[in-house]
């Protein structure tokens, strides 16, 4: 599908195969819990792990996490490869989509298409990888499981031929500062 018929699939709750800025993944709007649901059908994964999510700035992860350490401002600017940053209160974001303590895995992405695709719904998205749950990060498109391919909405046919091979870095910070590094 082009960017424009995702756009419509994600405004209209669908969810979406596409190229992020670190490998192939599964989204949805990140505020759609019955969308997020029908996420971890197609991964067949425990509900109990939560997602990372997608947005355009600080400006809207500000708007769901009110109140972060204000060293995260000065790591995700910094950052000379992708990062996620586990921040440790969410609000306004589908109940799915949180972990247990409810803290939320966010990346401020630079990707266009991303970028397109969250600017256009104006909220964040999944950013899950698209892969079975248990099976290995797909490293190209055509690594996806054909059963995640044909029971998504919506397939952005962008990169298909592009190899994508590097996972975010992954970091906890509370608001005291300290932090865990989750995956280097």
């Amino acid at each position: 599908m082009t960017i424009e018929q995702t756009i419509e699939t994600l405004k209209s709750g669908g969810t979406i195969l596409y190229p992020t800025d670190t490998i192939w993944g599964l989204g949805c709007d990140a505020t759609n819990d019955a969308a997020c649901q029908r996420i971890f059908e197609l991964k067949n994964r425990p509900d109990n792990k939560s997602f990372i999510l997608l947005v355009d700035g600080f400006p809207m992860l500000e708007k769901y996490v009110p109140e972060f350490h204000s060293v995260c401002y000065d790591l995700a600017d910094l950052a000379d490869k992708p990062l996620t940053i586990i921040y440790p209160k969410a609000q306004g974001l589908a109940p799915s989509v949180l972990a247990e303590n409810g803290s939320v895995g966010i990346r401020i992405t630079k990707d266009p298409i991303c970028l397109k695709l969250i600017r256009s719904i104006r909220k964040p998205i999944v950013s899950t990888s698209a892969n079975l749950s248990g099976t290995p990060n797909p490293t190209a498109f055509s690594e996806i499981a054909k059963e995640i391919i044909t029971n998504v909405d919506a397939v952005l046919e962008e990169r298909t031929n592009e190899k994508m091979i590097t996972p975010s870095q992954i970091i906890q910070i509370d608001l005291d500062g300290s932090v865990k590094v989750i995956r280097s």
